[in-house]
């Protein structure tokens, strides 16, 4: 990954390694994504699928070309975006987590919410999941902000890597988890194009993750 700024492939037509490199890595991807969250919570099964899940993203990530950290200027300098980045995370996770609150009054909603955090209250597993949870979020942002936007080109990378983002979770089967994807993934798209790399949305993706690990439970119960 470089540090200086840059936008990958933003403004250049799509190369063909960038885009099948894409492709192979959406279908293992979807796969993993899938078999995963439909393990049993705390089995070992759910935590190897998890794990190759991360190493699936980055590695696709990573083999697509060269990703940027991305830059955001501020009184005519150029800076790092971290601080704001990890705030807005925060942010919107605790609007999540307001709408939790009517989420837990609808009972079909509120099966599909806990299906998902029955993986993040396993007893005596805290540890593992958040190291799941954030090297999840960090790899997901590699592929879908990093690798799979600038294979998209031109070609309205924001909108479509958002759906992509979103499709990929129907794999689960849990729409709110593909409602969750629609929203976030929304956000992130933007900090990539205002900020031309991936360092944005891996910071808000992280402290939203922690939010939801954290704070939704509670509301939930």
């Amino acid at each position: 990954m470089r540090p200086g700024p840059g936008s990958g492939a933003s403004g250049n037509p799509a190369n063909a390694r960038r885009i099948g490199v894409a492709v192979a890595t959406l279908v293992v991807g979807a796969v993993l994504l899938g078999f995963g969250l439909n393990s049993p919570p705390g089995g070992l099964r759910f935590y190897v699928l998890t794990v190759a899940l991360a190493l699936t993203w980055a590695v696709g990530a990573f083999a697509s070309g060269t990703l940027h950290l991305g830059v955001i200027r501020r009184r005519d300098v150029l800076r790092r975006p971290v601080l704001a980045p990890a705030l807005l995370g925060l942010l919107v996770g605790g609007v999540f987590v307001l709408g939790g609150l009517v989420v837990r009054q609808v009972p079909p909603l509120r099966a599909y919410v806990s299906t998902v955090l029955d993986h993040a209250t396993v007893s005596g597993a805290l540890p593992v999941v958040i190291g799941i949870t954030l090297g999840n979020g960090l790899a997901e942002e590699l592929f879908f902000r990093g690798a799979l936007f600038a294979a998209l080109g031109r070609h309205r990378p924001a909108v479509f890597s958002t759906l992509i983002y979103a499709l990929i979770t129907v794999a689960t089967g849990n729409p709110m988890l593909v409602f969750a994807a629609l929203v976030l993934g929304s956000l992130l798209a933007l900090q990539r194009t205002v900020t031309r790399g991936v360092l944005a949305p891996i910071l808000t993706h992280l402290s939203w993750s922690l939010v939801m690990l954290f704070v939704l439970p509670a509301v939930l119960r």
